[in-house]
This record gives structure tokens, C-alpha cells and sequence, in this order.
């Protein structure tokens, strides 16, 4: 499959939706920038985001198909503006349609269909597409974050353009150190074989070894040839009368067969429409002939022949003994064989080699160990420099007071070094510095999670990163720098973030709004604000409903993003 990090990079152009949940259509045109996603409380604003997210995800529930419909079905259209793609369509077999990717998804009750470009494709093809193409920021996420073993992954990712291929070099090389360890164990368990069980094993072998199997089909093919030994008497008897019916000399098959011959020749001579029928006749009278040839040939071959007899009857029984005590038929006996043979081998093995298996494994460890302590030292180094940044980027986004560090301690070699890594931080002076999971408020987890987005957006190649409400559980001063933030983000990639503050609505360059109706049925419809429209919307979010207070404030925030 191919890497997709070196070749996909563009931005989301286009949602479309059908039979989705409880839209029934919808088509939404995202811009580059800033693109805002706002509705009342349950409006289902987290309908796109999880649309998008979808359509690279491997598993669909059944369940995101409307009421009532056959189908859902889910486009994203994207501006690839970076690469060309065409090595990627030749090697996936897909059809390059330009600067355009289109991605759906089709779900009906019975199976998922997933395309590119209208070609059909696995769901690993998508997986790995998605890492690449979106960052979407959800709740789910947000647990994610806050474990310590997914921060090893965030800092390694930070400095991968530095010791990532050491890394890589490292993975490898330990899982060649646990595929000797395995081997090693298996060794030393045959080893621990005893003397009675090795000659057991050895007698067995040589029995099977002793009957020169000369084929899988061998007994079938004997047993054939007892058959007709056992009654050869009989055959010679048949056969050879058979032989003297055809051919014998007064009253015989091909006696009566030539006098019709003769009077059907002179019948053709007066009508030449009996040629054929004449014909038949003589190939019917040389085809007799040669049958009572084979018969006459077969009858005096046939000999009584004891010996040959005695002989397959002894060799059928040993090869039945055979087949009672290690297998049902030739075959299996053959592999009861090859295994019994592979395992001697193993023991053999393992006695000579479990010294090489450990000598190997000490050498391997010495390097694991020397990779793993560089590693290390990479490690701490970015784990300073990225821990000013997020503190630099936690200070702008209102938490001046706050402390963060990475921390690296040493742990026994396993599969990703010798290093575990966590985030501590402290948001008073007062507090010492915690993991982050037991210390940081919704609000400062968000804060915290748009610092290390922000930072890692500027060092990576995807253009589109997503937020689902990352303004949970702030206000005031803190959403205005949290405002900021994204802003200065959205220069550099395509946002598409749903929020409940005004003053992050305010500063879009794209403004949908989720209404939920419910007349007959339950409907979202997205709507896209400008003008007075998008005024009312900032206002209603601002003050709770719009009045001439909440108007004026939307129309200032509006005022101060385009001075």
C-alpha cells in the first residue's frame, strides 16, 4: 500500500450528505480558513463532524441510516492543492479525476461500500488516509490525550524528523530480539526432552522410515492387484469365453456379423443409399476383431501367481498397521511422519544452538540498549523544547500561571525504548506539578489541547484540522485568546471547529448554522450566515436571545475582526 505522508495533502471542499441520521440532504461548501459550525443545543452540529469522520472510519453502524430509507450515503469532496497523485491512482488501481478527490461511503442494511473516485476500496486504504488528511479533536480524543501512554506517540511525532527513522531502526531490531527469545524458549523446552521420549521418537520414525512407503496411493493401487490375483481363474474363464463367442469358428458374433456384411455390400450395389449402413458394418466387424484380440491377449497373460499374491497380502498388512497407529490412510501416515521428523530436527537443533540462540540475544540487547539510550537523549531534549512551547502557548491562551513539563523517566527496554514519557503540569502557583489527567479543569484540558494541536499543526502537512467544541468550559478573557489561537491557526491550515462562544464565531470566514425542526419528523437543516443573518446568530450565542444589547455586541465583535 502506498505512503500516503509523502504523497496526500489538499483540504475539505465539500460535505454531502443523504438519507444521513435526520437530513435528508444536504450539500455543505467549506472554504480554506476558518470555517464556524454553530446551532442551538442539540441541534446536531456534531452531524458533520462525524459525517466526515466517517467516511474513513472501517466499521459503520447501520443505525446512521434515516428512518425510513433504503440507504445513507456520504461525499467528501477534496482540493488536493500540493501533490500529484497520480502514482498513488496507478498503484490503487483508481481513476485521477485532477486536482479532486472524492471520497463516499454508501451504507445500507446489509453492507458498506467505500470509493475513491468511484473506485471501490478496503477500509485500510481509507484508514491510512485519514491519519494523513484530517486531525479531528473530539471528546474521545481528549481521554486519549490525557493518558500517559499515548504521550510517548505525541513526543516521538514532534521529533520524528529527527530520530524517527532511529526509531523505526529500533522497532525492528527489537522484534527480531523477541523472535530470538521465542525461539530460545522453544529450544530450551525440546531440550528438556528425556532420553526415554528422544528414543521413542526415534523408534517411531525409523518404523515409518522402514516400510518404504513408495506412495500416498500405494495400498489403493495393491489392493487392486489382490483383486484381480484372488480371481484370476475366474477372469480366465470369462474372458476367454468371451474370446470364442467374437471369434470361434462355426456360430461366433463375427461370423453371423460377415454374412450380413456380405448381403448388406451386394443390397448397395442395386442402392447407393445403403454405402453408409455398409460402411458401419465393416468398422463394427474391425472394432469385433480387435475386442476379441484383447480378450484372447488379456486370457493368455493371466497367471496364477502365488508368490506375487503372498506378497501383497503381507505388505497390505503391514501397511494397515501402519495406518492404525499413525493415521487413517497413507497421507496421513506420510505427515504423522514429517512431523515426528521436523520435531527430532528441533531437539537436535535446539541441543546445538540454545548457546548460539543466547549469544545472539546478548548481542542484540547491547545494541537495543545503545539505540535505546540515544533515543533517550533525543527524547529529553524535545521533551525540553516542546514543553517551553506548549508553556509559551498555555500563557497565550490565559493560563500565564501554569507550569508544563514532559516528563522521561527510564523503564526497562521494551518495544518503543527505555523511556516513559508523561505531561505534568500545574495551573497555580501554589500546586506542585501533577499528571495532567489529575489536575487540569475541562477548560484547561481544552486550552491545553489546542496549545499542542497549534504547535504540532505548524510542524506537520495536514491542511485540515477539526474541533468539536474546543471552547468546553471557558469564558471571558480565556476566549478571546483561545479565539486568537485559532485564528492564527487557520492562516496557515483549514478549520472547521463547532463552537458556543461568540467571539470564536465571529472571527469565520465561513458561518453554518444547525437548525432541528420537528413537524412531522424530525429534520437538521445547515444554513450558511452572512450579513444581518450572521449578526443575529453571534447575538443569540452572546446574550441567550437577540435584543438591541446583544446586536450591538455581535455587530462590535464583527467591527473589530475587519479592522
Amino acid at each position: 500500500m502506498t505512503d500516503f505522508k509523502c504523497i496526500i495533502n489538499g483540504m475539505i471542499k465539500q460535505l454531502r450528505l443523504k438519507d444521513y441520521i435526520l437530513i435528508d440532504e444536504l450539500t455543505a461548501n467549506f472554504d480554506s480558513g476558518l470555517n464556524i459550525i454553530t446551532g442551538e443545543t442539540g441541534a446536531g452540529k456534531s452531524i458533520l463532524i462525524n459525517a466526515i469522520d466517517l467516511v474513513f472510519a472501517p466499521r459503520v453502524s447501520k443505525e446512521v441510516i434515516k428512518t425510513g430509507s433504503e440507504k445513507a450515503v456520504i461525499e467528501l469532496v477534496i482540493e488536493n492543492k500540493k501533490q500529484d497523485l497520480t502514482k498513488f491512482f496507478d498503484q490503487n488501481g483508481i481513476e485521477n479525476w485532477g486536482s479532486e478527490l472524492v471520497i463516499s461511503k454508501e451504507i445500507t442494511p446489509n453492507a458498506v461500500r467505500s470509493r475513491i473516485n468511484g473506485t471501490l476500496v478496503n477500509t485500510d486504504l481509507l484508514k491510512s488516509l485519514r491519519s494523513v488528511f484530517i486531525d479531528i479533536h473530539s471528546q474521545h480524543q481528549t481521554y486519549s490525550f490525557m493518558q500517559p501512554k499515548y504521550h510517548i506517540c505525541l513526543l516521538d511525532s514532534y521529533g520524528k524528523d529527527a530520530y524517527g527513522q532511529k526509531l523505526t531502526e529500533y522497532k525492528e531490531l527489537f522484534s527480531q530480539y523477541l523472535t530470538l527469545l521465542s525461539e530460545l524458549d522453544r529450544a530450551k523446552n525440546s531440550v528438556e526432552v528425556t532420553e526415554s521420549q528422544l528414543d521413542f521418537l526415534k523408534f517411531q520414525i525409523n518404523e515409518i522410515e522402514s516400510a518404504q512407503i513408495q506412495s500416498e496411493t500405494e495400498d489403493e493401487e495393491l489392493s487392486a492387484e489382490l483383486e484381480v490375483l484372488e480371481n484370476a481363474e475366474k477372469l480366465k474363464e470369462l474372458t476367454g469365453a468371451s474370446y470364442w463367442a467374437l471369434n470361434g469358428d462355426e456360430g461366433s458374433v463375427i461370423e453371423a456379423l460377415n454374412k450380413i456384411k456380405a448381403n448388406v455390400s451386394k443390397a448397395a450395389s442395386f442402392d447407393g443409399k445403403l454405402s453408409d449402413i455398409e460402411q458401419a458394418l465393416v468398422e463394427a466387424s474391425e472394432a469385433l476383431r480387435e475386442v476379441g484380440s484383447d480378450l484372447n491377449r488379456y486370457s493368455r497373460n493371466l497367471e496364477n501367481d502365488t508368490e506375487r499374491l503372498n506378497l501383497i497380502q503381507e505388505r497390505l498388512f503391514e501397511l494397515d498397521k501402519l495406518k492404525r497407529k499413525y493415521g487413517g490412510t497413507l497421507a496421513d501416515v506420510l505427515s504423522t511422519y514429517q512431523k515426528l521428523s521436523d520435531e527430532l530436527s528441533g531437539i537436535e537443533f535446539s541441543t546445538q544452538n540454545v548457546e548460539e540462540l543466547e549469544r545472539k540475544i546478548s548481542d542484540i540487547k547491547k545494541q537495543l540498549e545503545e539505540k535505546a539510550s540515544v533515543i533517550s537523549d533525543y527524547r529529553k531534549d524535545f521533551a525540553n523544547v516542546l514543553s517551553v512551547q506548549i508553556q509559551d502557548k498555555l500563557e497565550l491562551l490565559e493560563l500565564p500561571k501554569s507550569r508544563f513539563k514532559i516528563d522521561v523517566r527510564q523503564k526497562e527496554l521494551s518495544s518503543d525504548g527505555i523511556d516513559e514519557v508523561e505531561f505534568l503540569i500545574s495551573t497555580n502557583v501554589s500546586e506542585d506539578m501533577k499528571p495532567l489527567a489529575k489536575v487540569a479543569s475541562g477548560g484547561e484540558i481544552s486550552r491545553v489541547m489546542l496549545a499542542i494541536k497549534s504547535i504540532f499543526a505548524e510542524n506537520d502537512d495536514i491542511d485540515t484540522v477539526i474541533f468539536d467544541e474546543i471552547d468546553t468550559g471557558i469564558s471571558g478573557r480565556a476566549s478571546q485568546s483561545v479565539a486568537d489561537e485559532i485564528l492564527s491557526l487557520s492562516k496557515f491550515h483549514q478549520i472547521i471547529l463547532i463552537t458556543h462562544q461568540a467571539i470564536i464565531a465571529s472571527k469565520s470566514d465561513k458561518h453554518f448554522y444547525v437548525r432541528k425542526s420537528q413537524t412531522d419528523e424530525t429534520k437538521v437543516e445547515v444554513y450558511v450566515l452572512t450579513g444581518e443573518n450572521k449578526i443575529k446568530a453571534l447575538a443569540e450565542l452572546a446574550g441567550g436571545e437577540i435584543n438591541e444589547q446583544s446586536i450591538e455586541f455581535a455587530r462590535a465583535l464583527v467591527a473589530v475582526n475587519h479592522q
